[in-house]
């Protein structure tokens, strides 16, 4: 987000436009602006990049690990942490259990093709008959008036 506020208000920028202007613009303080360009990376973004490289690379060497395993397997390569964290940096990662997540069920699975979709050719014709509601396709209609048939002999 600073970036964007950092390149209108440069010196070379086509048309300049003041750091509180684009701050009240795109909704940032202009205090932590300030902040970020003597360290624009803190010291928790830096902690939490090195535990997640580390969860990375025991997720990498064996899939089938929860976050629990991948927590143990961070913590004896240096990197400690709580569960808690642990389990926010895998989620947020999308490292699952290569057992332990079920995909594509419930509400939120794609759905398949429609049932029975492609065995419905042609069209259909429907009439009243003896009370009833009666319907067929164009095709057995004029086989049942005596119509030539599809192969060109007379049907009776």
């Amino acid at each position: 987000m600073y970036p964007l506020v950092r390149e209108p208000a440069a010196a070379d920028a086509p048309y300049r436009v003041p750091v509180a202007v684009t701050c009240r613009v795109l909704g940032p303080a202009r205090q932590p602006y300030y902040r970020w360009p003597a360290r624009p990376v803190t010291d928790a973004e830096t902690a939490e990049a090195y535990r997640a490289n580390a969860l990375f690379d025991a997720h990498r060497d064996d899939p089938e690990f929860g976050h629990r395993f991948l927590l143990d397997e961070a913590r004896a390569a240096g990197e400690p942490m709580a569960e808690r964290t642990a389990w926010r940096i895998c989620r947020d990662n999308g490292w699952w259990s290569a057992f332990g997540k079920r995909r594509g069920r419930g509400k939120n699975s794609k759905a398949g093709p429609p049932v029975h979709d492609d065995r419905v050719h042609g069209s259909f014709t429907s009439w009243i008959s003896g009370g009833a509601l009666r319907s067929c396709s164009s095709a057995e209609a004029s086989l049942s008036r005596g119509d030539r048939s599809p192969s060109g002999s007379s049907v009776a």
